[in-house]
């Protein structure tokens, strides 16, 4: 056999035994950010699942979701661009946002709008993980 034969078949072999990364294993929440309110206000995650959390504002304005201590132990490094530096992820009216994440941590963590007043009218919520 060549050499260049056995290097192909070393890399199909390789390549066979890498675990598969599958879209499937990925569970989807969405979120909805409305005036004013989050749907749903308390969400439950499992440590160690990934996640597509699908953020949509129905509003006409903006909102965000802010969840700074979930997203710093939880977001995907591809994802982490999308937040601010204060831990949330700005959506204009009608606009629609996914952030991969697999939260490590167990715990209950505070989310909310970070609009001035938004939370006290309303728009907070708990990240619980389990």
């Amino acid at each position: 056999m060549s050499r260049s034969t056995c290097m192909l078949l070393m890399l199909i072999g390789l390549a066979a035994a890498a675990p598969a990364q599958h879209p499937a294993a990925v569970k989807e929440i969405s979120i909805d950010l409305s005036n004013f309110k989050i749907t749903p206000a308390d969400i439950a995650l499992e440590r160690g699942i990934t996640y597509r959390l699908h953020f949509h504002n129905d509003a006409k304005g903006g909102h965000d979701f802010a969840a700074s201590e979930f997203f710093a132990d939880a977001v995907a490094p591809r994802d982490a661009g999308m937040l601010d530096h204060g831990g949330a992820i700005e959506l204009r009216g009608g606009e629609s946002k996914d952030v991969i994440v697999t939260p490590r941590t167990a715990g209950v963590f505070k989310s909310h709008c970070a609009h001035f007043t938004h939370s006290a009218m309303g728009m907070t919520g708990t990240i619980t993980v389990s």
